[in-house]
């Protein structure tokens, strides 16, 4: 498993982040509504860099704005944390990833995952949102069927993925503590 007792994870974005808040955090992303951490500290520095072009472009942030942040946490196991991880990128984890970007559409599958405070797998980043979207709206057949997810999982070149974690309860936040943060410097 990746997320093991005193991990380090990082959080990138347009502002500092030391006290999550899952009020604040957006629904609809690939392990549902929480708050994603990653293992990879380079990760974190390009969605940090992500973070402040679509700030920007929303009008959240002054057009100049030239940093954004990378917040760090410790991870710190409970017995008490329910924890999935999607070892691979296979149809369960496409599924997942689906089911919380599309209502509607792997209703049982998004209930077997509904329970669990932390969700561990790949991200599906910019690389891989043109397959999915093409998937989603049905390019490679049914979005149910067997034969469309088959077709996706051999578009996603899985090995370059990296990964995210998604705490979405009040319990796994708990399970953090903020150690700090450090500015990135933006190019816009």
């Amino acid at each position: 498993m990746m997320l093991n007792d005193k991990t380090t994870l990082y959080h990138g974005s347009y502002v500092v982040v030391d006290k999550p808040d899952l009020a604040m955090c957006r629904p609809h992303k690939d392990f549902g509504q929480g708050f994603y951490l990653t293992t990879s500290h380079e990760q974190a520095v390009r969605f940090a860099r992500t973070s402040v072009r679509k700030a920007i472009r929303r009008g959240e942030l002054p057009t100049d704005t030239r940093s954004g942040y990378v917040s760090s946490f410790e991870f710190f196991k409970s017995g008490n944390l329910t924890i999935h991880e999607f070892a691979t990128t296979d149809a369960s984890w496409l599924h997942c990833v689906v089911a919380h970007r599309k209502s509607g559409h792997f209703v049982r599958e998004l209930e077997s995952w509904r329970d669990f405070d932390i969700l561990v797998g790949k991200i599906a980043n910019d690389n891989t949102n043109l397959v999915l979207t093409v998937f989603m709206n049905g390019g490679y057949g049914t979005i149910e069927s067997s034969k469309a997810t088959e077709t996706a999982l051999g578009f996603l070149l899985p090995d370059r993925l990296q990964d995210q974690i998604c705490f979405r309860t009040e319990a796994a936040l708990r399970a953090l503590e903020y150690k700090g943060y450090e500015e990135i410097l933006c190019q816009n």
